[in-house]
């Protein structure tokens, strides 16, 4: 196991080199002046020239690339180019908010797509049709066009939310409640009906397998077969597909928070990115990625727990 361990960890930090590399590489290219971006068309040549050496500008990439690379290993993401905020301070004020939102959307899909899921297995009939037409309906649909209606029908119409976020630092657990509510019922309505559809399939494929008819034989209760065997054998296919859709997730958040005004990653990249802020979009992009390769050992690690042979591979 731990082998297994180290070996996936190895490869995201090869992930994460590379990544890395590639994203600086394409700031870099794309950068333009930001010195003059930063001090504004009045400034003279000679003050542009020494904001670009006090920002490092006048650097060779690699040697602006391996300084930040050094810094980051470090703990220090550097300082946004335009408010002068370190950019860890401004991470840590909006990770909590994107990272609550999409963490009890998951939660939320996991446990309502694996019992919609399982019961159009088990059910078949009408329940089966109803969730495959779900998956379509719920894959057409995009997560901010629900979150709009939401918004529509439940904050303004009714008034029983408030249509934009009202979390601010020492805001009570009241106001995440009522500002995250919406989103997360959006993401959820666009996730659970295809996370549904597809531990559905996983199940229906472990159903036909022979041991299910071997331990059916053995006069083992049907209670048992499937919540001791069958979702077991399904739970890899349907731990990858939520895994993939939480991944997904971290890039869709952007239009959601957009929408309902949330104070998370979302905003802060489109910003970022707007104004070619690099350190922020590095840090943005390194904290998106760190969470891919975390999403993605705890699945191979449940992945083997689950299946031995996972880990032989």
């Amino acid at each position: 196991m731990i082998t297994f361990i180290l070996k996936r960890l190895g490869s995201g930090l090869v992930v994460l080199l590379a990544v890395s590399l590639l994203v600086y590489s394409l700031l870099y290219v794309s950068s333009g002046s930001i010195a003059r971006n930063i001090l504004g068309d009045t400034a003279t040549p000679e003050q542009v020239a020494l904001k670009n050496t006090e920002l490092g500008l006048d650097q060779p990439f690699f040697v602006r690339y391996f300084d930040w690379l050094g810094s980051a290993v470090r703990g220090d993401l550097g300082t946004s180019w335009f408010p002068s905020e370190p950019v860890g301070n401004a991470l840590a004020t909006r990770i909590p908010v994107t990272m609550t939102m999409v963490f009890a959307a998951m939660i939320l899909i996991a446990i309502i797509a694996t019992l919609i899921g399982v019961a159009a297995a088990v059910k078949r009939g009408w329940v089966d049709r109803v969730v495959q037409i779900g998956a379509i309906i719920g894959d057409s649909i995009p997560g901010f066009v629900i979150g709009i209606i939401l918004v529509f029908f439940l904050a303004i119409q009714l008034g029983l939310f408030p249509a934009t976020s009202t979390i601010a630092p020492g805001v009570g657990v009241d106001a995440w409640v009522l500002s995250l509510t919406l989103p997360v019922i959006a993401l959820l309505i666009n996730g659970v009906t295809g996370g549904a559809q597809q531990i559905r399939s996983a199940v229906i494929k472990q159903l036909e397998r022979d041991y299910v008819r071997t331990l059916r034989s053995r006069g083992i209760t049907e209670r048992e077969v499937l919540f001791k065997h069958v979702l077991r054998s399904a739970a890899p296919a349907g731990l990858t597909v939520l895994s993939l859709q939480l991944i997904g997730m971290l890039g869709g958040v952007v239009i959601i928070e957009s929408i309902f005004a949330l104070p998370g990653m979302g905003p802060l990249a489109v910003t970022a990115t707007a104004q070619s802020d690099q350190p922020v979009v590095m840090g943005v992009v390194m904290y998106t990625v760190v969470v891919v390769i975390v999403v993605n050992l705890v699945v191979d690690l449940l992945n083997g727990w689950l299946n031995p042979k996972v880990r032989a591979s």
